[in-house]
């Protein structure tokens, strides 16, 4: 049976934040290596591109990821 202490259940809701964020940053670095444009990854999150740039650039850079550039 789960829990009932609040500090048991906010801490597992923390766990499984830190867990998406890796997926999302795995994910994400899987699509742009695939030649993903950040227009496609930001639909498959729904979020805007604007979002998904500033969440994940600065990282992807570091990590030596070609991004694609508009145009």
């Amino acid at each position: 049976m789960p829990s009932e202490d609040p500090a048991d259940a906010l801490a597992a809701v923390a766990a499984l934040r830190r867990l998406a964020d890796q997926l999302e940053d795995s994910a994400v670095e899987q699509a742009m290596r695939a030649g993903w444009s950040w227009p496609q990854v930001a639909e498959a999150l729904a979020v805007t591109r604007q979002a998904v740039h500033k969440k994940h650039a600065k990282r992807l850079i570091a990590a030596g990821v070609t991004l694609r550039r508009r145009g």
